[in-house]
């Protein structure tokens, strides 16, 4: 449900193109971080900074293979350490949601030749190829195993043996990708002698079956390991393989043997003789940090912290982290780490033994987003937005803890910022926004914030027009007191005399933000036309448990109660909307995509009276059915709470439906699966209930595979709005 999870704003199928593809993309920094690379009309090139002068560093024709007419095609391209080597990826190939297979080719910038790694594997089947750091190898994935190629002779070694769909190694099962952000599940040690890698286990999951109904006449099943909530997690292990001798060493990791337990994050721990590891327990409310002696085995807690409800690993709230990383300073005797004991989420600077730690961010708001260290000059970038949280600024503090944070976003440039800071601090590419500026992008230095290429953003925000946009960002209070982020967007020619439908769009859940302050809010890709001329008035507002930057209390107060206190903070802010004099009561729709889905049938059935249209996407309407990792993260175990679990379930109160529903499902949603379509439909059918429904063969959780998909899916949902929750003034 993650990918969905994130901004839905806009029509949900591009959250499945190549912009969220793996490996990693982003700027690729010079060691120096003077200057990044970049594909350039299908060459790679290098940008010096602050010059921006370009200078073609691989050209086509240097990446066109022997034999063949057609330069590569550049999927992505990693340096080696000493920036002499350059490995492509190409031919990428998609793996549940993101093209993490393809192929890997070499290319020598000193003697100019280029070759195929992994050449005898099946094509398209290597995973997460990483070039050694002293350069003399290439380590990947393929068909579950590890493999080790050597750069100067082609000798290829099969480091692991036994990896099949149930004993993966090197790389992750469904759910830890999908709840964890694992995939690249493998790192060299500094000394290019050993690699650390995870085993997952997958044998005692279940599968999860899909039936394929439309590419061959006889139906086939499509099997899925995929744990649901009540049931034991894949288990998991860390080995560490010598590349001379092929041979593993297992890191002896407590694992609960009755309820298992998680392994999200491990690195070496800034030396070649131990990893760290962070070990979470099953409820995710417990993470202990251990390091491990590589050649023992021995693992020893140094570092622990509990939460009353569950505690964020980096990766669910920094995604630069899915791909691995450790923060170490001081030459490895410490760290950089992140908590919210304090009730805000800040950065500590921990001893390699945890025993001392110095809080480095202080005050009333929350780390959004670590942007990058520059540990010579003694900073740390970050995101934060103390006073709006809809808005995103990057700011900079001492790594030591000893002044307060420096806002470095320009104060006239209001809205939601992104940089990527070079690793020596000097310089960022900078993208700003807000809900009447279109994007605008420039490179800037830093910390003065100048821009080296025209000011851009300062123009863009020069000629915008806040007066234009008929977009308002408001604060809605409940009558219960609790003070919610929204969006209103409101008719084309509003007349406040007259009644206008709205139309709510939610999320709800802990891992969607609506109500953000930057250009494309407000919009609705899946309606056909414009809502706002159709005479709509369009509304998304961000209750308690959303991620929202309002500290802790705020995000976890959700903890055991999903589809209770988020349902009834929505319900209380529409009743509020609907006091509005120029509000229609009898025309209030809502709609919703995957945990949207879910909290838009809960609206439907728990406040029949407020909510005469619904349109639900891909819906979980019984929490027992979704994974492990996420539901019992947010909710507790089914064993030990299983009320809690029916109580947030749209299922239960399918009864009460009073208004008019349409529910949209694909049967090969591999995420939030169609037995929930079915289940649900069974309960309406029992109560009497009548609704619409639109499957849509085989396609996944982003309903977008097939010729005319698209296009289908948005005017059955216009057709559908329009006929039961009319447009216009009355």
């Amino acid at each position: 449900m993650k990918n969905t999870k994130l901004a839905i704003t806009f029509f949900v199928c591009v959250l499945f193109s190549n912009a969220n593809a793996q490996p990693p993309q982003g700027y690729k920094w010079s060691n120096d971080g003077n200057a990044y690379y970049s594909v350039n009309e299908g060459a790679i090139v290098k940008f010096s900074l602050p010059s921006l002068n370009k200078t073609v560093v691989v050209t086509k024709e240097q990446l066109t293979p022997v034999n063949t007419s057609k330069p590569l095609s550049v999927r992505n391209f990693f340096f080696s350490g000493n920036e002499q080597e350059l490995l492509i990826y190409t031919n990428s190939q998609k793996v549940w949601r993101y093209d993490t297979r393809g192929d890997y080719w070499l290319y020598n910038l000193t003697d100019r030749g280029l070759h195929q790694i992994g050449k005898s594997r099946p094509s398209a089947s290597l995973m997460f190829a990483k070039i050694s750091p002293d350069g003399k190898n290439v380590a990947y994935v393929s068909d579950y195993n590890l493999y080790l190629e050597e750069i100067a002779t082609g000798k290829t070694t099969q480091l692991t043996t036994g990896g099949n769909r149930k004993q993966i190694n090197g790389t992750f099962d469904w759910a830890y990708e999908e709840e964890f952000f694992c995939r690249d599940g493998f790192r060299w040690s500094p000394d290019s002698k050993k690699i650390a890698y995870w085993q997952i286990e997958v044998g005692t999951v279940k599968n999860y079956y899909m039936l394929n109904n439309t590419d061959s006449i006889y139906p086939f099943l499509n099997p899925v390991e995929y744990p649901i909530a009540g049931e034991k997690p894949s288990g998991s292990k860390i080995g560490v393989v010598d590349i001379s001798t092929a041979k593993t060493n297992w890191m002896k990791i407590p694992m609960d043997p009755q309820l298992q337990s998680y392994i999200p994050r491990m690195e070496w721990a800034a030396n070649n003789s131990q990893v760290i590891v962070q070990h979470l327990n099953r409820k995710q409310n417990e993470s202990n940090l251990l390091i491990c002696d590589v050649a023992t085995g021995t693992a020893n807690t140094i570092y622990q912290e509990k939460d009353p409800a569950w505690i964020d690993i980096l990766a669910l709230w920094d995604e630069d982290y899915s791909y691995g990383g450790w923060d170490w300073l001081n030459e490895g005797k410490e760290f950089l780490w992140a908590s919210e004991k304090d009730g805000w989420r800040h950065l500590y600077r921990v001893s390699r033994d945890g025993k001392k730690e110095t809080l480095i961010t202080t005050g009333k708001y929350d780390v959004m987003d670590i942007s990058s260290i520059d540990e010579k000059s003694g900073y740390v970038y970050f995101f934060a937005s103390p006073d709006n949280a809809t808005q995103k600024y990057l700011f900079r503090t001492r790594l030591d803890g000893t002044a307060p944070a420096e806002k470095l976003s320009p104060a006239n440039q209001i809205g939601t910022h992104n940089y990527q800071v070079s690793p020596n601090g000097k310089f960022a590419s900078h993208n700003f926004s807000n809900y009447y500026t279109p994007p605008s992008r420039e490179w800037v230095s830093l910390p003065d914030h100048t821009s080296l290429t025209g000011d851009g953003v300062n123009n863009a925000v020069s000629k915008s027009n806040r007066a234009a946009s008929n977009i308002e960002f408001i604060t809605i209070k409940s009558e219960e007191g609790v003070e919610m982020d929204a969006f209103v967007v409101k008719p084309a020619n509003f007349n406040p005399e007259k009644k206008y439908p709205v139309v709510f769009f939610v999320y709800t859940e802990p891992w969607g933000q609506n109500v953000k302050d930057q250009y494309g809010t407000g919009m609705n890709g899946l309606y056909k036309g414009n809502m706002s001329a159709d005479g709509y008035i369009y509304i998304s507002i961000d209750n308690r448990g959303t991620p929202v930057p309002k500290g802790r209390e705020w995000r976890k107060s959700i903890y055991r109660k999903i589809g209770l206190v988020n349902i009834k903070d929505q319900a209380m802010a529409a009743k509020e909307v609907m006091k509005w004099p120029y509000v229609d009561t009898s025309r209030i729709a809502v709609w919703g995509w995957s945990g949207g889905g879910s909290a838009t049938l809960n609206l439907m059935f728990q406040y029949p009276d407020i909510y005469k249209t619904g349109i639900a996407i891909a819906a979980v309407g019984n929490q027992l059915t979704y994974d492990n990792i996420y539901q019992e993260r947010y909710m507790g175990l089914p064993q030990e709470n299983r009320e809690d679990f029916v109580k947030g379930s749209p299922i239960t109160y399918a009864k009460n439906l009073k208004g008019h529903l349409l529910y949209i499902h694909g049967t090969g949603d591999d995420n939030v699966h169609y037995n929930n379509a079915e289940m649900l439909i069974n309960e309406l059918i029992a109560n009497g209930k009548q609704f619409q429904m639109m499957s849509y063969p085989n396609r996944t959780h982003s309903i977008s595979e097939g010729k005319g998909t698209s296009q289908h899916l948005q005017q059955l949902y216009t057709d559908y709005l329009r006929m039961y929750c009319p447009p216009g003034a009355k």
